[in-house]
């Protein structure tokens, strides 16, 4: 691999992460289920639910705020579990635009975000 580490972005720079984990009506039964499951057996904080679309989000979806430590146990656990549900995994760095667009992981299909709700304003 030729290039230096300057090229590369500093992973310290992650404070956190979010998985988004989006449902609908006939969905919301599942989602209930894994929001349980991940309150009973991680370190998170579980979002307020929100039944109607709100910032980038185009859908009914509710947070998990989690830790670096974290992101080994949850996100290969939300791989196996998540059912039908689409999940979107990205990384706190202080940059919105960037963490839901270039730094996103999508578990299942991925949803059309409107991400122009995140572009920071010029000073």
């Amino acid at each position: 691999m030729s290039g230096t580490s300057a090229e590369f972005a500093d992973t310290s720079a992650i404070d956190g992460y979010h998985a988004h984990v989006y449902y609908d009506a006939a969905t919301r039964g599942e989602a209930e289920r894994l929001r349980a499951a991940i309150g009973a057996g991680f370190a998170t904080r579980l979002g307020r639910w929100h039944d109607a679309p709100v910032g980038p989000h185009p859908t009914s979806m509710y947070q998990v705020a989690f830790t670096v430590d974290q992101f080994a146990r949850l996100v290969p656990w939300l791989m196996l579990n998540r059912g039908p549900l689409t999940v979107l995994v990205h990384p706190e760095t202080g940059d919105d635009y960037t963490d839901h667009s270039q730094h996103a992981l999508w578990l299942g299909t991925p949803l059309p975000l409107d991400l122009e709700v995140l572009r920071r304003k010029p000073a």
